[in-house]
């Protein structure tokens, strides 16, 4: 093609200038996130934070969230409802403005709302966009009025269509199959965790939510009702439920330092984990950010020095670091700001830099205050600093041995090993398996130009129960850095993981389908969340599914994940069909594990995802920890979703 071609071709008209709801339903990953299930509940939880604004505003004390049979959401408030007069630069209704305009709301209008959670203003517009229908229903001044909408647009305009005596908005919509073309099908528990957290972060506010899908032995529809009246204290000791306080109660700060409200909540426990969950109007920065920085100075620089003055330091031979003064501790903090600044679109890291002196004087007042009136919590606490300093020190020698057997200091991959030879990471996959006999079959069915085997032996250690040095000296785990080509942080940073060199960028966890496969899965998961969170945050940590059915008759044979796809193949097989059920990965052989586990055409990854940071510290921490009534309390509340081998 010649060049005056092309030119000819390139003209005006072929740059798209995409209008609002155009762009958001062509690009909807930028609004979203994604368009699988974490995207999927995003819009529920869109429409929620504009009746929380109202809440954080002061005129709404009740949200609540009912999921319809067809898996369209209804979300409910008793705000001022919004309004409906007609705007005077658009010339539609204001409700109509703010349901179809990107960049529409109250929240730009400073006199409307201080601060507000939602993602950059686009909120519900952007919900709408990306809805086959929405029905937009207001109580206001005595009055209802409606308007429906399909995929963004208006359907006709806004009409009064009653009288009443209620106040709020209403809000109903389904989303749209063509945008979320995996599954449009909510999930009650993610929801209700959203909701609960909502109501710890919002004292006083009650949100329930009611799923209408289906009815429990009594026909009632599973509901949930949450409401806080101590805010981050209680949310303190729900996380905590399964953890050995040290001291007596929770230590909590509410109030404003520079016009900037700010909310903390600490414990110290047995544990020898850190949790610090910390939150912008509402919004969960898991990746932290500059209001969790001034929280860890305001922290060590108090702590540090009433340790020093009490005299308790002065037989320790070596410094404290930071990391000592958060081992056992959970931590929430939460800040409301006008103007925040997050770094990246998935608004996970807070980048307002008065925020870090603001939450450091906090929380340094706050703790100078509790270990004045509280000297004997204070004496448990530095104690416990100490006790994490000596075992930091032991743990030294045990990560150098660590470094220097990793591939990043030269030295030799572990001889369990069965590596690849393609050396890209971003097309290598490690699977890790559970025991010699299935490593054999799984090295034998691979494809070993990007396929990696580590057979890991028997159950790992559980990192919940086990001090740091203890980890480290695992031979099991030293096996796992050293083969992933990671390294840990240095001894003043242990937490931080060095994955420059991360050598597959797949890393499947592949065990049997039975309870003890179930629970080496879980202890390894365990062991990446504490220690390797980096690398489940970065989306490279995977669950391989192995069938647990194989249904012959004759010469055919099919195989079958579930109970359901089991009785489904004997039926269409029919008469004479045989069933074997696969109790372990070394009953399949190398060509049977290829088809249904490791070949990428057929098999099904599980990819791991963390969408709630406290949640997943919360479950991890009573299915592995000490405490055995709330283990067994979830245990018997979610029995209905466990297999159980007898």
């Amino acid at each position: 093609m010649s060049d005056s071609e092309n030119n000819s071709q390139y003209s005006a008209d072929s740059i798209q200038a995409l209008e609002g709801m155009e762009h958001v339903r062509k690009r909807p990953s930028m609004y979203i996130g994604d368009v699988g299930l974490r995207g999927l509940h995003h819009l529920v939880y869109e429409v929620v934070d504009n009746s929380i604004d109202e809440a954080m505003a002061g005129y709404c004390d009740t949200i609540s969230v009912v999921i319809n049979e067809d898996n369209s959401v209804t979300t409910i408030d008793n705000g001022r409802g919004i309004p409906v007069g007609i705007h005077k630069k658009e010339g539609v209704s204001a409700l109509e403005v703010v349901m179809t305009k990107i960049g529409a709301g109250g929240k730009f209008d400073k006199d409307s709302y201080k601060v507000s959670g939602g993602l950059h203003g686009v909120g519900v517009s952007c919900v709408n966009a990306l809805s086959s229908s929405l029905n937009a229903t207001v109580f206001r001044d005595g009055k209802v009025w409606e308007q429906d909408y399909e995929r963004g647009k208006a359907l006709s305009p806004v009409k009064e269509t009653g009288i009443s005596e209620k106040r709020g908005t209403m809000v109903t919509f389904k989303p749209d199959t063509e945008i979320f073309n995996q599954t449009i099908e909510y999930n009650y528990e993610t929801l209700a965790q959203r909701l609960r957290e909502l109501s710890f972060l919002n004292k006083g506010i009650t949100l329930s939510i009611k799923d209408c899908r289906s009815t429990n032995e009594k026909g009632e529809h599973p509901s949930e009702s949450f409401h806080s009246k101590e805010g981050l204290k209680e949310f303190i000791r729900f996380l905590d439920e399964s953890r050995e306080p040290i001291i007596q109660e929770v230590i909590s700060i509410e109030g404003e330092k520079h016009d900037i409200p700010v909310e903390v909540a600490m414990i110290y426990n047995t544990s020898y984990s850190e949790n610090l969950q910390s939150y912008v109007n509402n919004i969960n920065t898991h990746e932290g950010g500059t209001h969790l920085s001034g929280f860890r100075r305001g922290l060590t620089s108090t702590l540090k020095k009433y340790a020093d003055s009490s005299g308790l330091l002065d037989k320790l031979k070596f410094e404290i670091s930071g990391d000592d003064f958060r081992e056992g501790l959970t931590a929430i903090i939460s800040v409301k700001v006008a103007e925040p600044q997050f770094e990246g679109q998935t608004k996970t890291k807070l980048g307002n830099r008065e925020l870090t002196s603001a939450v450091s004087q906090a929380v340094s007042e706050m703790l100078e205050n509790y270990l004045e009136e509280h000297p004997n919590d204070a004496k448990i606490i530095v104690q416990k600093v100490i006790l994490a300093a000596q075992a930091r020190h032991a743990a030294r020698k045990a990560r150098e041995m660590v470094q220097r057997k990793s591939v990043m200091s030269g030295g030799g991959l572990p001889g369990k090993l069965s590596d690849c030879s393609e050396q890209d990471p971003a097309l290598c996959e490690v699977f890790l398996v559970e025991g010699d006999s299935a490593g054999g079959t799984a090295k034998q069915g691979r494809d070993r130009n990007f396929q990696a085997i580590l057979p890991l032996r028997g159950k790992i250690l559980n990192v919940e129960k086990a001090m740091q040095h203890k980890v480290f000296e695992n031979e099991e785990i030293r096996n796992i850095y050293t083969a992933l080509g990671v390294t840990i942080g240095t001894e003043e940073d242990t937490k931080a993981l060095n994955i420059e060199k991360l050598r597959y960028h797949k890393i499947v966890i592949m065990c049997d389908a039975d309870v003890d496969g179930s629970h080496i899965s879980t202890l390894i998961l365990t062991f990446f969340f504490r220690y390797m969170r980096e690398l489940v945050d970065a989306g490279y940590i995977y669950i391989a599914t192995p069938p647990l059915y194989l249904v012959k008759k004759g010469s055919k044979k099919s195989y079958a994940w579930n109970d359901d796809q089991r009785d489904q193949l004997v039926s269409e097989f029919g008469q004479g069909s045989g069933v074997q059920r696969y109790k372990g990965l070394g009953e399949m052989n190398a060509e049977q594990l290829w088809d249904t586990t490791m070949d990428p055409a057929h098999r099904t990854l599980r990819r791991v995802t963390i969408d709630n940071g406290g949640e997943a510290d919360r479950v991890f921490s009573m299915l592995m920890g000490d405490e055995v009534p709330p283990r067994r309390e979830f245990i018997e509340k979610n029995a209905i979703y466990a297999k159980i081998d007898v």
